[in-house]
């Protein structure tokens, strides 16, 4: 991981001079890297939701999921792996806590923001019949800010 680890620093630290006044580089990092993830979650929840599903309900055999849910489910498959990856080694790196705690602590809150999208989708998208797009990024910026609070205090903390 050192590579890889020390070209995403090399990267977000060019633009850290500008933002230094407004943000601690920890705090950038968490941004810039949350940020990154999410923009990319976006894109692949938009990509499924028009091409993998195409507006149509996905039939699992047992149940049916409507386009938005089962494009939320994939969105989270392919987001999972990379959000850890960032947060463990490029902005929680400092933290001392074993790897496997870590790992655990971050899918619990996965399945915690699952279940929370999910409700808030079924809400905003099924009960107020708002668009799904911008449904789904004030999800995300909620659920963001409750991400930040727990993986800087639970996940990824100091002992």
């Amino acid at each position: 991981m050192g590579k890889v680890q020390h070209f995403i620093f090399k990267i977000l630290d060019i633009f850290y001079p500008l933002f230094k006044p407004f943000f601690n580089l920890q705090t950038y990092r968490y941004l810039a890297c949350g940020g990154g993830n999410t923009l990319f979650g976006l894109v692949v929840f938009y990509y499924c939701d028009h091409e993998v599903f195409k507006k149509e309900n996905f039939d699992l055999g047992f149940m049916v999921l409507s386009p938005y849910v089962a494009s939320m489910f994939l969105t989270t498959l392919i987001t999972f792996p990379t959000s850890f990856f960032l947060t463990k080694y490029i902005v929680w790196n400092d933290s001392n806590l074993p790897g496997k705690k870590q790992l655990f602590r971050h899918f619990n809150f996965v399945i915690f923001a699952i279940f929370m999208n999910y409700g808030l989708l079924k809400l905003f998208v099924g009960q107020f019949n708002w668009w799904t797009m911008p449904s789904q990024i004030l999800i995300t910026i909620i659920i963001v800010v409750f991400s930040y609070l727990t993986q800087r205090y639970v996940s990824f903390k100091k002992r």
